[in-house]
C-alpha cells in the first residue's frame, strides 16, 4: 500500500512509476520513477523497523538510479535511515518527500539502457492487461 501512494505522489509530479522494477543483475525495485527529464528515481519502501533490518539488498540499487530514496509510514522509526539518502514519508493514498538525496547522475549507456528496460516493462504489463496469454517473456 506504501508503494501505492509513492507511485500517485510521483504522478503528481509528473513522474511515471512501475512497482518490482527488476533491474539486470537481479535486484527488484520498489518502485523505479521515471521523470519528466529522463531521470530515474529509485524507491525502497519500509513498512517496519523489522522490515528494514531484515533486508539489506537496497544497498545494491544505486547503481542503478540517479536518486535513491526510502518510503516509510508516519509512525517509522526516521533516525535508523542512512541520512545520506532520500526520504518519503507515504501512506496507501499518497506521499511527501520529506529529503531529497544527493543526484549522482547515471553514465549515458546505463540511463538508456534503464529507460529502454522501463519503456518495455511498462508496454509488457499494458499487453497483459488485453491480452492474459502473450507470446513471449514478460520481462523486459
Amino acid at each position: 500500500m506504501l508503494a501505492r501512494g509513492v507511485c500517485r505522489m510521483f504522478a503528481e509530479r509528473g513522474f511515471a512509476s512501475l512497482t518490482e522494477f527488476a533491474t539486470r543483475d537481479g535486484l527488484r525495485m520498489d518502485v523505479c520513477a521515471l521523470g519528466p527529464k529522463g531521470e530515474i528515481w529509485c524507491v525502497e519502501v519500509k513498512s517496519s523497523r523489522a522490515d528494514y533490518l531484515a533486508d539489506r539488498k537496497w544497498e545494491g540499487y544505486r547503481g542503478w538510479c540517479d536518486r535513491f530514496f526510502f518510503a516509510v509510514p508516519e509512525s517509522f522509526p526516521d533516525e535508523l535511515l542512512p541520512p545520506e539518502h532520500g526520504l518519503i514519508r507515504a501512506d496507501a493514498y499518497g506521499g511527501d518527500i520529506l529529503r531529497l538525496g544527493p543526484e549522482e547522475k547515471l553514465a549515458g549507456a546505463r540511463r538508456k539502457a534503464m529507460t529502454l528496460a522501463f519503456a518495455r516493462n511498462a508496454a509488457r504489463r499494458v499487453q497483459v492487461l488485453s491480452d492474459p496469454r502473450p507470446r513471449g517473456p514478460i520481462t523486459a
